[in-house]
This record gives structure tokens, C-alpha cells and sequence, in this order.
């Protein structure tokens, strides 16, 4: 079952991923990045606006994906696909690209202190290749999500949860943030805190339980107006809150307001897509076509782009935010097509047959 709303906001937010991207490797609150240039603070704004939700809804898009490939397949057919599209490039890319973001990171932050010249090079690369994972964590994560899903479905085998998550009505899915708010808590690595394996686990499930039912996308795409309109509230809300402090530290990522407006913000855009995007045209499928490849390669192109531009051409810091996104935007689609012209890189890195 194709939904065209899916498809659109899947690359809709692919696409504000990149350009938060661009604000995040200049933050001016202690978010780590791979090139270490001083932003303009006022511009960390988007930063505050984007983190609570964006990859939130990637994780519950994918959800509801999940629910209608398994409708037409197997769990082992489901992860087989899934081995080729995802785990073999989040592998690969790290080797093959992700050394790139590595070495502009240790050009900045000098890894070695110092000793590079000591280090053995094939140490330096699996360093630099560790240190450029960057992106790639959201496979990684939605795999285990994956995985964890299979599971169980084989324990449900009568689809009970899926046939209970049909019964909410709204009140019910608003009463829901609480279950976001506590899957803050659950499973976060300790040190690489973008792994919040609770979190993400808790907005995959949502969506393959809950928000994979036509009458509920139906429900959402009623009341998205009110969404709308409280989510960008609280948006305003959190962002005066939080305004100045690293908005990715755990601690903040906890508090109960941050976690109701991701929900709001993740109801509000699964509605709004519902109701005005469920159409396709020949730009929605060539976006659509194009959404994974401009996801894993947008931030190592994006890296090299700003390391080039601060370091070899001293352009003001200014300017890379408003040349970042073009040049992304220019750059990425002809990288694409070549990549998609060569049978071993499209299959290694857009997982491509």
C-alpha cells in the first residue's frame, strides 16, 4: 500500500535535515561538529525549532512503512530486503566516505595530539572512518528497530496490538506523549548519545501500531490545524526555554516540555501531510527516487564544502550559510545519477541492485 503523503514527507524532511545540518556545524552552544568554525548565535534558532521532532517522525514514517511491507511479506523477507538497503550501505559508506568527514574532523580537533605522524595510516583511517559515521547512526538505529519488530510480530501472532492501537481516539493519542516522554528515559547509550534506542523504538512502534491505520491518519489530518498551530507554540515555547543550552544533551532531551512538543510537532506534521500532501507528481517521484542518496551523502559533501570554504578560500562564516544549501543543492543531484550509473557504488551505497 502507497500513501504519496509518506513519500513526500519522507523527503520533505530529508531535506530538512540537510539544511539543519548547515546551522548545526556552526552552533554556538556546544554541540559537537566536525568543522569547528563560530557561528552567528542568532542563527542556532532552527537548530532549537528541528531537534525535539524531525528524525522523530523519520522513525514513525518508517513505522508505518514497516506495517504495510509485512502486510505483503515475511519477517524474513522484510529483513533481507532491509540487509541490502540499509545495512550494507551504513557499512559501507563509512569506509568508502565516511573517512572523509574523519579527517576534516581531525584538521580541526587534532585526534592525535600531535603524534599523527606516529600513528600507523591504517589506524588514522579506521580513526578517521570511526570519527565520519555521522549520519549513518539513523540506519543503524532503525535496524535494531527493525529486528525488535519482527520479534514481535512472531510473539503477536494474532496482531493484538496492531487491532488495539486501531481503538484510540484523539484524547488518547495526545495522552500518548506521556509513552514518548518515558521512552526519553529508556536505553540511551552513555556516551554516543544519538543512539536514544528507547526513544526512537517508541516512535517506530507508534507508527506501525498507531499511525498506520487510515482512520487515524484520517483523525490526524482533521485536527491538524489545532496541531499546527499548538506545536508552533510550544515551539516558541522551547526554544526560549532552552534558548542557549545544548539543546542535544540528554538532560534536556528528558524534560517534559521538550517531549510534548515533539509530539505535537510529530502529530502536526503526519496530519499536514495527510491532508495537503497525499499527491504525486513527476517532482514528488523524482524527489522521492532521490531521498536516500541525498540523506547519506549530503553531510560528508556538506563537510568537505565547509572545510574547503573556511580553510582554502577564508570565506566569512556568513556566507557559507546561505552557500552551503546552494551548493548542496547543486551538487547532489549529479552525484547521485553518477553513483547511480556504476552497478558496485549503487549497490554499496544507495543499496541498489
Amino acid at each position: 500500500m502507497r500513501k504519496p503523503f509518506l513519500d513526500n514527507l519522507r523527503y520533505g524532511i530529508v531535506l530538512l535535515v540537510a539544511v539543519y545540518h548547515v546551522f548545526y556545524q556552526f552552533n554556538s552552544v556546544g554541540v559537537i561538529t566536525n568543522v569547528l568554525i563560530p557561528g552567528i548565535p542568532a542563527l542556532d534558532a532552527p537548530l532549537y525549532v528541528l531537534y525535539p521532532w524531525f528524525m522523530a517522525v523519520l522513525f514513525m514514517i518508517s513505522g508505518i512503512c514497516a506495517r504495510y511491507s509485512l502486510e505483503k511479506q515475511t519477517g524474513r523477507q522484510y529483513l533481507k530486503g532491509k540487509v541490502r538497503r540499509q545495512l550494507i550501505p551504513s557499512v559501507a559508506i563509512i569506509f568508502l566516505i565516511g573517512w572523509s568527514t574523519g579527517w576534516v574532523t581531525d584538521q580541526y580537533a587534532n585526534i592525535f595530539g600531535g603524534s599523527g605522524g606516529q600513528v600507523p595510516g591504517l589506524i588514522k583511517y579506521l580513526i578517521w572512518c570511526m570519527s565520519g559515521i555521522g549520519v549513518l547512526w539513523f540506519l543503524h538505529e532503525l535496524l535494531l528497530c527493525e529486528v525488535v519488530l519482527v520479534l514481535i510480530r512472531r510473539l503477536d501472532k494474532k496482531d493484538r496490538l496492531w487491532q488495539l492501537g486501531g481503538k484510540a481516539n484523539f484524547p488518547v493519542i495526545c495522552l500518548l506523549v506521556l509513552g514518548m516522554w518515558g521512552s526519553s528515559y529508556v536505553l540511551n547509550t552513555p556516551v554516543i548519545e544519538v543512539y536514544r534506542n528507547g526513544f526512537y523504538l517508541f516512535c517506530f512502534l507508534a507508527g506501525y501500531i498507531l499511525f498506520s491505520h487510515e482512520h487515524i491518519q484520517s483523525l490526524l489530518a482533521k485536527w491538524a490545524p489545532c496541531t499546527l498551530a499548538m506545536s508552533g507554540v510550544l515551539a516558541v515555547v522551547y526554544t526560549v526555554r532552552f534558548w542557549g543550552q545544548n539543546y542535544a544533551a540528554l538532560d534536556n532531551l528528558k524534560a517534559p516540555l521538550t517531549n510534548l512538543y515533539a509530539w505535537f510537532a510529530c502529530l502536526a506534521v503526519l496530519g499536514a501531510g495527510k491532508r495537503w500532501l497525499d499527491k504525486e507528481t513527476a517532482f514528488t517521484r523524482y524527489m522521492s527516487g532521490r531521498s536516500f542518496g541525498i540523506y547519506v551523502l549530503h553531510y560528508p559533501l556538506l563537510v568537505l564544502l565547509a572545510w574547503a570554504m573556511d580553510k582554502l578560500l577564508h570565506f566569512p562564516v556568513w556566507s557559507m550559510y546561505l552557500l552551503l544549501p546552494m551548493l548542496l543543492a547543486l551538487l547532489l543531484p549529479p552525484l547521485i545519477a553518477l553513483i547511480k550509473r556504476i552497478p558496485v557504488l549503487r549497490t554499496l551505497i544507495l543499496g541498489g541492485k
